[in-house]
């Protein structure tokens, strides 16, 4: 990864927004800064109005681990796209998804509550799929392994995978976040996009753009990350968001 705000970044960010991108975003950690309370989080006031500028100029999409309807009174502006659910839950489509696949998981999360509690790992079920947090445990070590044991022998149509301080599991078969990304450029009726994440999940966009698309990680902490370039932290968000105004008020 290259850091975005330099020479050979802004170069790259100006020739992508004069193509006329689909502009997409991840949400927690992304657009709203990562809290301890996923209840807490909330897109702050001159992103959301940077962002809402930028839905008169392009096409923004959302593209998030949460599910559409959770996310949607969070950002203060109203996108043309929300992807929920890591890729799973598309409004867009024609035919959602069928994740009744995870009924089994629920029961077992269920029978197993109180060891899920006494280790500090909060259950959330989104519809489309389930995520175990574990930011809050006291002992990491002891609310890993209680995730792992929960996990063990998982129904094979499932699928989990990692991010700050969570497990999620989708259906083995759900589009993931770089599917939708991919379909949002095509409805959109865009050739390129830019994407913005943080996450683990948000690698498979990065790993899917194709070359004349620009994808940004918040962070630099990740050296395998496959993101083009790099932003140091979320505070610079708020700036990214005033450069692409910048130039797209000028195409």
């Amino acid at each position: 990864m290259r850091p975005l705000f330099d020479r050979e970044g802004m170069h790259a960010l100006d020739v992508v927004l004069r193509a006329r991108p689909l502009l997409a975003f991840d949400f927690d950690g992304t657009l709203a800064p990562l809290v301890e309370r996923p209840d807490d989080a909330r897109v702050p006031v001159e992103v959301s109005r940077s962002l809402d500028r930028l839905a008169r100029l392009r096409p923004v999409a959302v593209v998030t681990g949460r599910s559409v309807a959770d996310v949607s009174g969070r950002l203060g502006f109203s996108p043309r796209f929300i992807v929920g659910n890591h890729g799973a839950e598309d409004p867009g489509r024609s035919a959602q998804l069928d994740a009744s696949c995870l009924d089994g998981l629920r029961a077992h999360v269920a029978a197993r509550k109180a060891e899920l509690d006494a280790a500090g790992v909060q259950v959330e079920d989104k519809g489309f799929s389930l995520t175990l947090h574990h930011r809050v445990a006291h002992d990491q070590d002891r609310a890993l392994a209680c995730i792992r044991s929960l996990l063990a022998g998982l129904d094979p149509r499932l699928r989990p995978f990692g991010g700050k301080f969570v497990v999620n599991v989708v259906a083995a078969g759900a589009p993931d976040k770089g599917d939708a990304v991919a379909s949002l450029v095509q409805r959109a009726g865009c050739g390129v996009a830019v994407f913005v994440g943080d996450d683990v999940n948000d690698e498979a966009v990065f790993v899917r753009a194709l070359p004349n698309w620009l994808t940004v990680r918040v962070g630099s902490d990740d050296l395998d990350s496959r993101a083009g370039f790099f932003l140091s932290d979320h505070s610079e968000v708020a700036a990214l968001l005033n450069v692409m105004l910048g130039v797209l008020r000028t195409v």
